[in-house]
């Protein structure tokens, strides 16, 4: 296991604990802007959460312990994933072989306690949406495999540090296969347009945001910290692949990352506000399409 400067270790443990609610900002800012509107401040998630974690809670008499073990374990395990992730050029806190896979699962027991606490409500609506989220999931996960195991191919590692840092410019097309690829993972993983709308309040057709109908207070809070947290990370997967090209000077790496990830949501910002929310039939078409396109980088590699 390796671990990177004190210096980067700080510097990543602050974007990743504080950076997360501004990409929300920046996304609503951005639609805000394409809707001639003036929109919230883009500090309002930070506003947001604060008020919700002093606001008192209201617990149904059906749900058990799991109703609040479930958004606590959601922010822990995408905090948790955070750190196996470089950000940019610098390492991450936690990288060894194989951190690809403890990645790929934490996410998936984050979605299984969140699930679990929406089904412990008893309700059918948020079992509803439990039924869609994990058969979503289902597709994306594949793709993101499938990405992992070309850049495994291209830079004979299985660890996400030693992978971006074996990237070159010599298999482009590769590149811009995985990084098309994990951005509809990260719509699809992240709820939003043209996979789900964030701020809908049409239950039968909402998937995530259905789940969390009973969380109140801190719990909500905790909830909407996570989903910015995951935010957060998928983005600096998908620039960790389609970053340009390296900076040498410590400083200008991690500006030049923050400038990518705040780009990227201001491009989620902008697909929110040219798109529509895609049909519930059509949403497993463009995560298979999402599997198409890693399969052909690792076939690309393959043949190569």
């Amino acid at each position: 296991m390796t671990m990177p400067p004190l210096t980067d270790l700080l510097v990543h443990l602050l974007l990743l604990f504080a950076a997360p609610p501004l990409l929300l900002g920046v996304i609503n800012k951005t639609k805000a802007f394409f809707a001639g509107r003036i929109g919230p401040p883009v500090l309002q998630a930070y506003y947001d959460l604060f008020k919700l974690l002093r606001k008192d809670a209201v617990l149904s008499q059906t749900t058990t312990w799991v109703f609040l073990a479930g958004p606590a374990a959601g922010v822990v395990t995408v905090l948790a994933a955070g750190l196996l992730v470089p950000f940019g050029q610098h390492a991450a806190p936690l990288a060894f072989s194989g951190d690809m896979l403890l990645f790929a699962y934490l996410l998936a027991m984050g979605r299984f306690m969140t699930v679990s606490a929406a089904l412990d409500t008893g309700s059918a609506f948020e079992g509803m949406g439990a039924a869609r989220e994990v058969t979503f999931s289902s597709l994306a996960e594949p793709a993101l495999f499938l990405g992992f195991a070309a850049l495994a191919r291209l830079t004979h590692s299985m660890s996400l540090t030693d992978m971006v840092a074996g990237i070159g410019a010599g298999q482009l097309a590769v590149l811009v296969l995985i990084a098309g690829a994990w951005f509809l993972v990260l719509l699809a993983e992240n709820c939003r347009i043209p996979i789900d709308d964030p701020n809908t309040h049409l239950e039968l057709t909402m998937i995530h945001e259905v789940m969390v109908l009973d969380h109140s207070g801190p719990a909500f809070g905790l909830i909407l910290y996570g989903a910015a947290v995951k935010l957060f990370v998928f983005a600096a997967l998908v620039v960790d692949i389609a970053m340009p090209v390296p900076v040498a000077e410590p400083l200008a790496s991690w500006t030049l990352f923050v400038a990518c990830v705040l780009a990227l949501s201001i491009i989620i910002g902008v697909i929110e506000s040219c798109m529509a929310r895609l049909r519930l039939l059509t949403v497993p078409r463009l995560l298979v399409c999402a599997c198409l396109l890693s399969a052909f980088a690792v076939v690309l590699l393959v043949r190569s």
